[in-house]
């Protein structure tokens, strides 16, 4: 008994077959779109979203509030690493502190939170 071998499979060049690479770019949601009328480019953008959102500039109430909470932070900040005895009597009221650590790290923190302001 002799079997027949099927015929050799031709290969299907979809980069060069319009209707195939829109029917592929149809299933995986690209190139079409969406809701807000936004098109998307690929599955990347779909995923991440909009970048439009990012761009938007900020108010300035915003900007003029991070700029003066950065010089209140910094200016106690200094307070706290140069002079820690004078900033603990202004806030407590109470004999000095036997050890200025606690206060001169707190200063640092603050520094430290300045700065990413």
């Amino acid at each position: 008994m002799t079997t027949k071998q099927p015929p050799p499979l031709m290969k299907k060049h979809s980069q060069t077959d319009l209707v195939s690479r829109l029917k592929t770019r149809k299933i995986l949601g690209v190139g079409g779109e969406d809701d807000d009328g936004e098109v998307h480019r690929s599955k990347i953008s779909q995923v991440l979203g909009n970048e439009i959102k990012f761009a938007m500039r900020e108010p300035l109430g915003l900007r003029v509030w991070q700029f003066v909470s950065a010089v209140i932070f910094s200016g106690v900040a200094i307070m706290a690493l140069t002079f820690p005895d004078q900033l603990y009597d202004a806030v407590f009221e109470e004999e000095s502190v036997n050890s200025k650590t606690p206060i001169r790290l707190y200063g640092g923190a603050l520094l430290s939170i300045s700065l990413i302001m």
